[in-house]
């Protein structure tokens, strides 16, 4: 283990009182800590970090696709691991893996109805599953259009009879 003055400060989440006040030269020689306390920053490759949902939704889908296959691959691996009795460490790892691909999968899925939304935007004809879903009573209400329709005898009764104007006499 290097010394701690040549190692950056933010490497350990939590370091040693006796550390701090100098009085121990190794963290890893501290009987304060344990090893599993010794949490690595992302910056030396040596933690298995979540995946952030804005770096996901920058790449495009084939990059997200193999992304998801790199943590599918990693996930069986440890699951292989855990059966024939690996390290403990790895174990650690299944939590945040799973949460990885559910993750890479919620982002391909939002692109992919944003892009469908896009499509069907000025058409017609909506899939259902892209419509809005409001209420039953809401959904099942005439449009805007259909309140504004008028039946013939309506249409001549309002264009023949002219608006009366009645005025007081003061």
């Amino acid at each position: 283990m290097p010394l701690l003055s040549r190692v950056p400060s933010f490497i350990f989440t939590s370091t040693c009182r006796l550390v701090r006040k100098g009085l121990k030269k190794e963290y890893k020689s501290c009987p304060c800590v344990s090893p599993r306390k010794q949490v690595r920053s992302k910056k030396y490759g040596l933690d298995m970090s979540k995946a952030k949902a804005t770096e996901l939704r920058g790449k495009k889908k084939e990059e997200l696709l193999q992304v998801l296959e790199e943590q599918k691959n990693e996930l069986a691996n440890i699951l292989v691991s855990k059966v024939t009795a690996g390290p403990t460490s790895k174990l650690a790892k299944i939590n945040v893996i799973r949460k990885n691909i559910a993750r890479v999968l919620t982002v391909v899925n939002q692109s992919q109805r944003e892009n469908l939304r896009k499509l069907y935007k000025n058409k017609k004809y909506v899939p259902k599953d892209l419509r809005h879903k409001k209420t039953r009573a809401l959904r099942r209400a005439l449009t805007k259009h259909e309140l504004s329709l008028r039946t013939h005898k309506q249409h001549v009764k309002a264009t023949t009879v002219p608006k009366r104007l009645y005025a007081l006499k003061a």
